[in-house]
């Protein structure tokens, strides 16, 4: 998990500064170009496309001899994208969508200690607000808050039952837009989701169907590390 965490680490580094030397090229031969600029600003959509690597956290909750768990619930790739409009030149509203799909081995109790390995599906859907800083060149810093639901799909291959449930989730993020042309940029961007008393209960990690597992909860945080491509859409 640490080689495949810094082999990642490197590719976005190497890929920042090469694709940051370029944009600095571009804008040497041609300086009259100000990908953002107060005086020229109109309302605007942008695109973004995200990918990710996201890590483990662990969960756990005891409530009594006979109803607790533990265990992890596993990183993995997590994708998605958004819809953002540049409500003013460094404010944003932006509506996006993140899915992992990942396992989580996991102790339990029902009828004695009972272990499995859940397979997890993970729908984010974040309604939130990036806030931009200006820097004068074409590297474009940002920070942004974000809140929604975590729509979760569990299934217990050792029984065949899954279901599925909603969550209030939220978010931070930071990183930054590396603007290739006034159209195209490259995006790199950390951050955290956290679904509210996500992981436990019957639902969860329990053998499945009414009653048949645990009934505590633990929430569930997530970081994550990675970037995408961010388009702006119109002039």
């Amino acid at each position: 998990m640490q080689i495949k965490t810094l082999t990642l680490l490197s590719f976005l580094i190497a890929g920042t500064l090469s694709f940051s030397t370029a944009a600095e090229k571009d804008s040497d031969q041609q300086p009259q170009r100000v990908v953002m600029s107060n005086n020229s600003f109109t309302p605007h959509l942008r695109i973004n496309g995200y990918t990710f690597y996201a890590f483990d956290d662990r969960v756990d909750s005891y409530y009594s001899s006979t109803e607790y768990f533990n265990g992890k619930i596993k990183g993995g790739f997590q994708w998605g994208g958004g819809l953002e409009y540049m409500l003013a030149p460094f404010q944003s509203v932006e509506l996006s969508y993140l899915r992992l799909d990942t396992e989580a081995p996991l102790e339990y109790y029902k009828n004695g200690i009972q272990y499995s390995v859940f397979d997890v599906a993970t729908n984010y859907i974040f309604l939130g607000s990036n806030r931009y800083f200006p820097t004068g060149s074409m590297v474009e810093p940002f920070a942004g808050l974000q809140a929604g639901v975590a729509i979760f799909n569990v299934n217990n291959p050792d029984t065949g039952n899954s279901d599925n449930a909603t969550k209030f989730a939220w978010g931070i993020k930071a990183g930054l837009n590396v603007w290739a042309s006034e159209q195209v940029g490259l995006k790199i961007q950390t951050g955290l989701n956290s679904a509210v008393q996500a992981a436990g209960g019957s639902f969860y990690f329990g053998p499945g169907g009414p009653g048949a597992g645990v009934n505590t909860y633990s929430t569930f945080y997530q970081f994550y590390i990675g970037g995408g491509l961010t388009f702006r859409v119109g002039n």
